[in-house]
């Protein structure tokens, strides 16, 4: 018995001091960046207003090409309707 108390209590100690090695702040704060800054809020501002100006808030690609069609509405439904008959265009669970 003598001997398992003495190992519980050396395993505490070393838990212990394992423990207050690695103390630190509960938040990680010491990793948080840090900035020191000369310039006014103003200054700030001002150049994020210019910067907005100049830069699209717009992302790349999202306008929608228009395209006038000189096509007719009952003859692109009766090409339609051919190339369906013909199996040009696959119909139902049909698949090519």
């Amino acid at each position: 018995m003598n001997k398992t108390a003495r190992f519980l209590s050396v395993a505490a100690v070393a838990a212990f001091t394992a423990f207050g090695a690695q103390a630190d702040e509960a938040d990680a704060s010491q990793f948080a960046t840090q900035f020191q800054t000369n310039r006014t809020r103003a200054e700030v501002a001002s150049e994020a207003a210019t910067v907005a100006a100049t830069r699209s808030q717009e992302p790349a690609g999202s306008r929608v090409v228009t395209y006038k069609s000189t096509a007719d509405r009952a003859a692109v439904r009766a090409q339609a309707a051919e190339a369906l008959r013909t199996g040009k265009i696959p119909s139902g669970e049909f698949s090519m």
